[in-house]
């Protein structure tokens, strides 16, 4: 059975939309996409931290322990920038907690070494992580993961975040109602929002973001890289529509000919009229 030409168009119409829809992250972080570190008084260093990204406090312009401290970004230290950001971190703070839940725990969580799948994890009082807490994409590189709690998180020494199946650091979101504190050597993955200070220990690495709204971040020889954008640049998804649109022009095209041939060649051979024979002869 032949596909209805208009339900073919159809179909090839949704795929582009579903590649352009797939491309893009639930939450949009606005300016402060490129700060790895965000404070809001002050951030302090000790030791060799190491921040991949922009580092920036704002309202307060305390930003002390670079070096030894590395920042392989640009540091803003209050100004227009970094207000920006503060503020589009807000945002993007109150989008991941208006989030519906899908599993709620009880008012005090931990998860440890635990497997999940994607979905929206929330612990009205606080989490705490310990051991490993494994993230499940199902082979799907647009799992998204996003835990709230309603204040505190503090991971155990030495715990870890992993990702398995195609989850993604970009796509993993932390929204504490207090504060966070990430324990010796923890290792974490995705955008930490805590409404007041976070705290990474002796060791902490995060592939992802760490952002204080209201007070401080605090690091002390820590790893801090900006993940892999889930976001295109808007030149991508524009080359993306712009090649699903030809793809459909010369669909059509093609289309309209094949029927036009198959319509002559079908076509019966007109005899000629008397008058055309007489003209002949």
């Amino acid at each position: 059975m032949k596909t209805p030409p208009l339900l073919t168009f159809a179909g090839l119409a949704l795929a582009c939309l579903q590649l352009s829809a797939h491309a893009q992250t639930i939450v949009d972080f606005g300016t402060a996409a490129t700060f790895a570190v965000l404070g809001a008084s002050t951030v302090t260093n000790t030791g060799l931290t190491v921040v991949t990204g922009h580092l920036g406090t704002s309202p307060g312009t305390a930003i002390t322990g670079f070096g030894p401290g590395v920042v392989h970004g640009t540091i803003y230290s209050a100004g227009a920038v970094a207000l920006q950001a503060q503020a589009d971190a807000l945002t993007a703070y109150s989008s991941l907690a208006s989030q519906t839940a899908t599993t709620t725990t009880g008012a005090a969580a931990t998860f440890a070494n635990t497997t999940l799948s994607s979905g929206v994890y929330q612990a009205p009082t606080s989490l705490g992580l310990s051991g490993t807490l494994t993230l499940d994409g199902g082979g799907n590189p647009n799992a998204t993961f996003v835990f709230q709690t309603g204040s505190t998180l503090i991971s155990t020494s030495g715990s870890q975040v992993v990702l398995i199946n195609g989850a993604r650091a970009a796509n993993v979101y932390w929204q504490v109602g207090s504060s966070a504190t990430l324990g010796t050597y923890t290792s974490i993955v995705g955008s930490l929002f805590a409404h007041d200070s976070v705290t990474a220990n002796t060791g902490a690495s995060v592939t992802g973001r760490l952002i204080a709204l209201n007070a401080a971040v605090t690091l002390d020889s820590n790893t801090i890289s900006l993940p892999a954008s889930a976001i295109p640049e808007p030149a991508t998804t524009a080359l993306l529509v712009a090649g699903c649109a030809l793809a459909l022009a010369v669909w059509c095209r093609h289309r309209t000919v094949r029927t036009a041939l198959r319509n002559n060649a079908t076509s019966p051979a007109q005899p000629h009229s008397p008058e055309a024979l007489s003209r002949d002869t």
